[in-house]
């Protein structure tokens, strides 16, 4: 772990003073939680950054667009061939209707999952972010859908004349709602800061949401509507020149979009073809790019040696396959970036066909594998189409797009630690590394009671957002390694320490709760940044009383900042640990 993602780690996300006041001790910038979990994010341009942070976004809510999306496929699919009597349902029954409202509960709502996740990423109180979504879409603003249709019913004057706005709510919007709550949690981390302490609680939230609501309505919404609609006419531009160039550009572009978040707005393109060609030619060129992706998931799974990667890899590609790419591209494809490529290379292949053939389906909301059932006018057209994505993007994938790592340099990088480590506990590892069935151990660093990283008195701690691992109410004031290892990071205030060890294990030992407001007084560090250290070896010292004194909680975490890399993690015990005890382990 290097000391860019360790500095991070110290100011939960969501935890207002102390983590202005770290950012100020280190002389850092904001950053989101995944940032700070993972170790080369401080290190990326800026474009790289923008789409991390738009995958931070986006990932935490991907179970509940894969379950609305999911059932909307099957509902749109059963719509279908009922209007046209492949099956015979009743679609009056309660399982039904129930199943027709449930479908598309989180489209509806998207803003505000978008916001809430969106206020968690940039530090702000997620519940804010929440009532900023819900204000995007009111029910006393005409809904955005209605708009083509029935015209804007109501406007409004804003700053005190200046002009008007159209008040109109955000359905399908992202842009526009990303936007706004990063307004709303810089205003509220800047009014922290300024706002006395026993007002804190009301004046902050009542003046970042008045604001924040206020600057949305009159500007950030209107302004960002109109960069979205934009972008929107100009794919229905491109995706119109002649030979089918518009098509293949798209078709490799339509990936990027969805990490965009502009792909939500898809709809009024399919819309508007329906009404003027009686098919969207879009659609299938989004199945194209979403079967591609899929695809490129299903290499990476079917290649890969671990278990972790393969396990998170498999249902993604299937999820792709059904029209749902979010899994796959944030999941896989973008934490590789080769794969995505691949993925873009396919789509724009298969978009490529579907344009020169003339591809077009008679509805909407159903990509993928079931998007034939949109096309059965022209079904071995679009069976081509799936195959060439599919088969493009496997193949790239596969032989450019994603090297496993090998079982036997991993085994070599580590066995050397590996046997140092046995030496030091009286275990002989000569001659032995950790292969996909052994494991690698963290031994206790600090005595005293082990309690499960649920139970951390600190959310950022206790979500597994740091890591996996465990958390240490200790009996004496000491830290020693929990492994033979590298001092990677400190902090100048000298209440956490990072250190790497065997097989590339990144821990972080933090001692106590919200510590970092104590400026150091109280620890006393034994080692300097960059040093080797043996297993057992004294790290730190610090004054358990004095930290109960100063109001903090000693309770301290014990996190595998990269627990993501292994195949399972396994906590050996709980309760009562003495210092080098076997308290947690992982395998390849």
């Amino acid at each position: 772990m290097h000391l860019d993602s360790f500095r991070l780690s110290l100011g939960p996300g969501t935890v207002n003073k102390v983590y202005d006041e770290f950012l100020q001790v280190s002389g850092l910038s904001a950053a989101t939680k995944a940032e700070v979990k993972q170790a080369a994010a401080a290190q990326q341009n800026i474009f790289k950054r923008a789409i991390k942070t738009l995958g931070d976004i986006f990932v935490p809510i991907i179970p509940a667009i894969v379950a609305s999306g999911f059932l909307m496929g099957i509902m749109e699919a059963l719509n279908f061939m009922v209007s046209n009597g492949f099956l015979s349902l009743n679609t009056e029954s309660s399982l039904f209707v129930f199943a027709k409202l449930f479908s598309n509960v989180a489209y509806v709502f998207l803003p505000i999952l978008i916001a809430t996740s969106a206020a968690k990423a940039f530090g702000g109180n997620p519940y804010l972010g929440a009532v900023i979504g819900m204000l995007m879409i009111h029910p006393d603003l005409q809904n955005a859908w209605t708009v083509a249709t029935e015209g804007v019913k109501v406007q409004q004057s804003v700053w005190f004349g200046l002009y008007h706005i159209d008040l109109i709510g955000y359905q399908g919007h992202v842009i526009p709602v990303i936007i706004a709550v990063w307004v709303m949690c810089f205003i509220e981390k800047k009014l922290h800061k300024i706002v006395p302490e026993m007002f804190d609680l009301f004046v902050t939230p009542l003046v970042s949401v008045f604001a924040t609501g206020y600057l949305t309505y009159s500007v950030i919404g209107p302004v960002f509507v109109v960069i979205e609609n934009g972008i929107i006419s100009g794919i229905q531009w491109l995706i119109a020149l002649p030979l089918g160039i518009g098509s293949f550009v798209m078709g490799a572009l339509y990936a990027p979009t969805v990490v965009a978040g502009v792909h939500h707005m898809y709809t009024i393109i399919d819309v508007g073809q329906l009404a003027q060609y009686g098919v969207t030619y879009w659609l299938p060129l989004a199945s194209a790019a979403n079967l591609a992706q899929g695809a490129a998931t299903l290499a990476v799974a079917l290649k890969t040696k671990n278990a972790r990667t393969k396990s998170m890899a498999l249902p993604s590609a299937f999820s792709a396959f059904m029209g749902i790419t979010e899994p796959a591209i944030f999941g896989v494809n973008m934490r590789y970036f080769k794969p995505f490529i691949c993925g873009c290379a396919g789509g724009a292949c298969g978009a490529l066909f579907a344009s020169i053939v003339q591809l077009g389906a008679n509805g909407t909301g159903v990509t993928g594998l079931f998007g034939v059932l949109l096309c059965l006018n022209m079904p071995t057209q679009y069976i081509l189409m799936m195959a060439i994505s599919i088969g493009v993007s496997f193949a790239l994938t596969w032989v450019f797009g994603y090297k496993d790592e090998e079982p036997q340099a991993q085994k070599k990088a580590t066995e050397t630690a590996y046997a140092q480590e046995g030496e030091v506990h009286g275990a002989s590892t000569q001659g032995q590394g950790p292969t996909a069935d052994e494991e690698l151990v963290l031994y206790a660093p600090i005595q005293g009671k082990a309690i499960p990283r649920e139970e951390i008195p600190d959310e950022t701690f206790a979500s597994g957002v740091l890591g996996d691992g465990i958390g240490i109410e200790p009996e004496i004031g000491e830290v020693t390694a929990p492994f033979e290892g590298e001092i990677s990071s400190l902090t100048e205030t000298r209440h956490a320490i990072g250190i790497s060890g065997p097989g590339g294990m990144e821990v972080l030992i933090h001692v106590g709760v919200d510590t970092v407001k104590m400026n150091g007084d109280g620890f006393t560090l034994f080692v300097t940044e960059g040093q080797k250290v043996k297993a057992g070896e004294r790290l730190m010292e610090f004054d358990i009383d004095k930290i109960k004194k100063a109001g903090y909680s000693t309770v301290s975490a014990v996190l595998l900042t990269n627990s993501d890399d292994y195949g399972s993690c396994h906590t050996e015990k709980l309760g009562m640990v003495q210092r080098m005890e076997k308290i947690f382990s992982v395998k390849m």
